[in-house]
């Protein structure tokens, strides 16, 4: 048969005014709204220059391109902690998978005609057997040497073949050995594939069925060794992900050239950002080039990723750095509407038990499909007006309150509806201070505090924490695999831009 392949949320530190009030930006804000804005070029900015190009033979271009696979797998499996083997099958209806099944029940009738031959023909069960050998063996550990011999014996190819030629092969008898091996060596788990197994006595569904569990446990063994190089691969990543980059630099010159613009930018970000904000280049010259780090990994939330390419350097994390970007997205809109209908109900609803988390709930449900293309957005914001609003009126109703008038229920839903716009006052104030609170995060890293929650995230504290120590954590790897290409691309940025000596 042929083989088939922590934290937990910290204390508030911050709080809304006691009527939830919060309609100023603060000149912090700005600056970092400043900071991290991918607005029009600066006419000064340097743009790097690609390379000359170099031909490389095709068995390099091969070396290359399995030295990146390996070096996504391993990064992968560090940064993952949830990383796990599946099995690969093809899709429905796919030409693979249907040649896949022809091929497969050919095979299998095939067995079935020779074991009904008179006297039976066992050359393709033989050929089974070799290959349930072969995982068994697969699967043993180097010190289980009585396993193996027991293996070796039971399983003798040879003997096997000198059996079925004498009239003298029990197949069954066989059968039952190998489904003893696989109890030997399953998890747990497959405990109860191996007593269906052993129900089994029809030989052919037998030998399929079997087939079928030790693929299970292939990946089974698979996962645990996984886990098993989690902790070893975390010691030597960051030095194994180096080389593997810098040899894939040493054939591809150009390789750099996105993060050099991404680091470009983001200087010319910082330093207009400082010289509007009043501070002199030589207050900030020795902490320049870590905070030009940190506001280049928080541009990578905000990426146009259709427009724009993505830095080499983080690229093995793109899809992961725009969930978080989606993410934090949904939860920028989920806490301005929530501010909005606290701002606008007021005492009336301030302080009830179960209500902000049900609002909370009703608006995550809503806006759960945003970034699909079927997404339509005024329907949706109306929808969240309409369901929001009736919610308020049964809490009002029910501690006895009285009803919002028409006009102003209908001026809550439309500044609902509004927050849909990213040029949304409420909106800008929450993105911004979600933005302040995820650079805080970065910059405390370093002596493990926790900066202060800004006023009006409270609602969505836990999941924007949990955000904050995933991105920290990337980053905090990512710079210790690419410090040395960054830092010779600051020096050479920040010196020819701010003629810094850093």
């Amino acid at each position: 048969m042929p083989k088939e392949s922590d934290e937990s949320p910290k204390e508030e530190q911050s709080k809304t005014d006691k009527d939830g009030k919060e309609n100023t930006v603060e000149p912090s804000e700005e600056m970092i709204r400043k900071r991290i804005r991918r607005s029009t070029h600066s006419p000064h900015r340097l743009t790097p220059q690609s390379s000359p190009p170099r031909f490389v033979s095709v068995e390099e271009l091969m070396e290359t391109a399995k030295g990146v696979t390996n070096l996504a797998l391993a990064h992968e499996i560090v940064m993952n902690s949830a990383f796990q083997v599946k099995p690969y099958e093809p899709e429905e209806g796919s030409l693979e998978k249907q040649v896949k099944e022809m091929m497969h029940k050919a095979f299998w009738d095939c067995l079935e005609s020779q074991l009904k031959e008179d006297p039976p023909s066992f050359s393709h069960a033989i050929t089974l057997v070799g290959e349930i050998k072969e995982t068994l063996l697969s699967f043993l550990l180097p010190g289980q040497s009585r396993l193996r011999g027991q293996i070796e014996e039971t399983l003798d190819l040879s003997l096997i073949q000198q059996e079925a030629e004498n009239g003298a092969l029990d197949i069954s008898k066989l059968a039952r050995f190998i489904i003893d091996m696989m109890g030997t060596f399953c998890a747990p788990c497959r405990d109860e594939d191996i007593k269906q197994l052993r129900k089994n006595s029809d030989i052919v569904p037998l030998f399929k069925s079997i087939f079928a569990v030790l693929d299970k446990m292939k990946i089974d063994m698979a996962n645990f060794a996984v886990s098993s190089l989690r902790p070893h691969l975390l010691q030597q990543s960051v030095e194994y992900e180096r080389k593997k980059f810098q040899e894939f630099f040493e054939k591809q010159p150009n390789a750099l050239d996105f993060t050099k613009k991404w680091l470009q930018d983001t200087a010319d970000y910082v330093t207009s950002g400082e010289t509007e904000g009043g501070a002199t280049s030589t207050t900030i010259s020795a902490q320049l080039p870590l905070t030009v780090q940190n506001l280049a990994y928080l541009r990578l939330l905000k990426w146009d990723h259709d427009a724009e390419s993505f830095p080499e350097t983080v690229l093995m994390d793109q899809c992961r750095l725009q969930e978080m970007q989606q993410e934090l997205e949904q939860l920028a809109l989920v806490a301005s509407v929530l501010l909005i209908v606290y701002n606008s109900a007021g005492e009336a609803i301030s302080g009830l038990p179960g209500l902000i988390e049900r609002l909370k709930k009703t608006i995550k449900i809503l806006l759960a499909e945003m970034h699909t293309p079927s997404f339509k957005a005024d329907e949706t914001f109306a929808a969240v007006a309409e369901k929001l609003c009736l919610e308020l009126r049964g809490c009002l109703s029910q501690h006895g309150f009285s009803p919002f008038p028409s006009d102003r229920e209908n001026t809550l839903k439309g500044q609902i509806v509004a927050a849909k716009s990213a040029d949304n006052p409420i909106r800008k104030v929450i993105d911004s201070r979600i933005q302040m609170y995820l650079l805080g995060f970065l910059e405390s890293s370093s002596h493990r505090s926790t900066p202060a929650l800004p006023g009006g995230l409270t609602p969505i504290s836990k999941e924007l924490e949990e955000i904050a120590v995933k991105l920290e954590r990337l980053v905090t790897f990512n710079k210790l695999v690419y410090s040395p290409f960054y830092q010779k691309i600051l020096q050479e940025i920040l010196k020819q831009g701010e003629g810094l000596d850093v």
